[in-house]
């Protein structure tokens, strides 16, 4: 029996995060103005901040990722035109067909590699000549990290070297980039030389409670902004929301490092159970394999001990800042007592 004073792990995402008291005391105290105006004093500094950090012209606050994305591919795309992009991509499978439904851009969806990259013999294969015939492909889009995994600087250049060779844009689905980064120990800048623009979220590792900002050139941002416009993120007084992705900013890229320690300390806790296969994580998030006979006890055991968790025969686990040492050691307890008394039927 769990002691119902006990805080809750929870291991669904890193979405979930809580805003620390520094943070919600730099929301608390945040300028704020009318950003659809353009003179929300936060949001502009957190736009200036972002694009400085990351080494672009300019940055647009949205939302969500999903918008900032769906921006980027209705400012480089046109109607009937097409981008490249992984099967297993957010922007492709994880985003409602925003692209096509909003946008009428045609998704060229290409099978991933195992490392989460794209073939550059299929990005080549999938470039549409310039025919009638075909919609115009204008964009290879890319993920990183993808499902936890990070794209290897080598290919990263290769792929947008292709692309640009070719006449295409770049864009990254840069959800957790900060993550990348720091496994990679290069800069945010390093991280993503060779796109033209790069979504960066802030409400997953980063802790933020609400935002995505989009980078790139001045003149795409102006662009992008009437698009935001249209899909609803003209936000107001959006600086109290800016104020807590700066902080995330400022003080929350380091610190991913702990969340890949804790990951990776939690697949090696549940490699011990024999019962289960596990995937080794390369940042915050990892994959295993559970036998669907124990999903449905494992889903009430976890439960019982305040443990959060997407259960499924494919489970996916996340690392964040509100998951410590102390408690993966006690979902490795968890699940290993579970695994113990349980036998497959």
């Amino acid at each position: 029996m769990s002691d119902p004073n006990q805080e809750w792990i929870d291991l669904r995402s890193d979405t979930v995060t809580q805003p620390s008291e520094a943070m919600r005391a730099a929301m608390a105290a945040a300028s704020v103005g009318d950003d659809v105006y353009a003179d929300d004093p936060s949001v502009n500094r957190l736009q200036e901040y972002a694009a400085e950090l990351f080494g672009f012209e300019a940055g647009l606050f949205a939302p969500s990722g999903t918008q900032t994305n769906l921006i980027a591919l209705m400012t480089h795309c046109a109607r009937g035109d097409e981008y490249l992009v992984g099967q297993e991509a957010h922007t492709y499978k994880y985003e409602g067909g925003g692209a096509a439904v909003l946008g009428s851009i045609q998704p060229q969806p290409i099978a991933n590699q195992a490392d989460g990259s794209i073939a550059l013999a299929d990005i080549e294969a999938y470039i549409k000549p310039d025919d009638m015939h075909f919609a115009r492909t204008r964009l290879l889009a890319l993920e990183n990290t993808i499902g936890g995994r990070v794209l290897p600087q080598d290919y990263v250049r290769a792929a947008t070297g292709l692309a640009h060779s070719r006449g295409l844009a770049t864009h990254l689905d840069g959800a957790r980039i900060a993550n990348a980064a720091v496994r990679n120990g290069i800069s945010l800048r390093a991280a993503v030389q060779g796109f033209d623009t790069v979504s960066v979220c802030l409400s997953k590792g980063l802790g933020a409670p609400v935002g995505s900002v989009l980078l790139g050139p001045r003149a795409f941002i102006e662009q992008g902004k009437r698009w935001r416009k249209m899909l609803g993120g003209g936000m107001r007084q959006a600086g109290v929301l800016a104020a807590a992705a700066q902080y995330a900013l400022e003080h929350n890229v380091e610190r991913l490092a702990e969340d890949h320690d804790n990951a990776a300390a939690l697949a090696q806790g549940l490699a011990q159970i024999a019962a289960l296969k596990v995937g080794t994580p390369q940042t915050n998030i990892f994959w295993l394999d559970i036998p669907a006979a124990a999903c449905a006890p494992l889903r009430e055991a976890l439960a019982a001990a305040r443990i959060r968790a997407t259960v499924g025969p494919r489970m996916r686990l996340v690392t964040h800042l509100d998951v410590s040492a102390a408690d993966v050691a006690r979902t490795v307890d968890v699940f290993a007592d579970f695994f113990a008394q349980w036998r497959e039927q």
